[in-house]
């Protein structure tokens, strides 16, 4: 295993264990336990972790824990929290775009409407990165091998096949003219492993979240062939749109928070005010900002309204491309 690869799992597994202190002031929560439905690394991860921090840094939540629980897609950590609701009032289940994307290609049975929606709090942009020594010049280099042979690209991402990650290769395939339903894509359990594959040369390229490469592209481990925003990004002025590589999509993954079932609404209503205070916080924009994240917020019944809405749009290009 080569010292990039080590110190990135690590870095994961460190991170893993990590509880923060309690912190001052004004404290709106008593304590969360974070679930998380991948492993160490991933995007899932970085959300909740960074989250956590945030609030207790701030001294909005007491304490904080956290607790990774991958397998089946997400829906382990989903069936977790509906099996053990009487127990987990002081749960909060990070998800975000798979967890319509899944629900509608019926990896797991369950979907939001079996959980209570408690916030949507961030927006990452994808982004299509390759190692360091990779040929790949750029996204036009990916697509014209691409164009000349489908099997020779292996495309990795940190979700299931016909997943997020799957998609976003997809659809930015698609955008640059190219064939969209034959990406040869390469499925890894998390961000994390996904990113280690593309380190240690088994992909050669990973579809994933911009907030999940834009460290190892700092750290020149990586590089970004493009980004799926309207414009570069402040913490990456460098790394090109897939816009201006000849491919105009834009794609933004929502994540957010769950809770268990039948909470009470006055426990809703606590999770809801501490994060929405949190923005506020100069603790919040330090992650935010290291992480390259746009701020959204959209609580409880305006929460479960856009999740509705996506489950349309998402049913529909899903149908087009292939997927479903």
């Amino acid at each position: 295993m080569n010292k990039s690869i080590r110190n990135f799992l690590a870095a994961s597994v460190a991170a893993s264990a990590m509880i923060f202190a309690p912190a001052v002031s004004a404290e709106t929560v008593k304590e969360i336990h974070f679930l998380i439905p991948g492993g160490p690394g991933g995007g899932w991860d970085g959300t909740a972790r960074g989250t956590g921090e945030a609030l207790n840094k701030a001294g909005l939540v007491g304490s904080v824990s956290f607790e990774n629980m991958s397998g089946g897609g997400g829906g382990k950590a989903i069936a977790h929290l509906i099996e053990t609701a009487d127990k987990a009032k002081t749960t909060l289940m990070v998800n975000s775009t798979p967890i319509v994307i899944r629900s509608l290609q019926k990896v797991f049975p369950q979907s939001f409407r079996d959980l209570t929606p408690v916030a949507g709090t961030i927006g990452d942009y994808a982004a299509i990165v390759v190692n360091k020594d990779s040929d790949l010049a750029d996204f036009k280099s990916l697509v014209t091998r691409y164009k000349a042979d489908t099997k020779s690209v292996a495309i990795g991402g940190g979700s299931v096949a016909g997943g997020m990650d799957h998609l976003v290769a997809a659809m930015v395939m698609q955008a640059a003219g190219a064939e969209p339903t034959k990406v040869k894509y390469i499925p890894y359990d998390a961000g994390g492993k996904a990113m280690a594959g593309l380190l240690s040369g088994e992909i050669n390229a990973l579809s994933t979240g911009f907030g999940e490469a834009i460290e190892l592209a700092k750290q020149g481990e990586i590089r970004i062939l493009c980004v799926t925003s309207k414009a570069r990004l402040d913490a990456a002025p460098d790394a090109p749109t897939c816009a201006e590589q000849g491919a105009d999509v834009e794609f933004v993954n929502w994540r957010g928070f769950f809770a268990a079932p039948g909470i009470s609404d006055e426990k809703k209503a606590e999770y809801v005010t501490a994060l929405k205070a949190m923005y506020d916080t100069p603790e919040w924009e330090v992650v935010r900002a290291r992480n390259g994240w746009v701020n959204i917020f959209n609580a409880d019944a305006d929460f479960v309204a856009f999740l509705e809405n996506q489950e349309k749009v998402l049913s529909k290009l899903m149908k087009e491309l292939g997927f479903l």
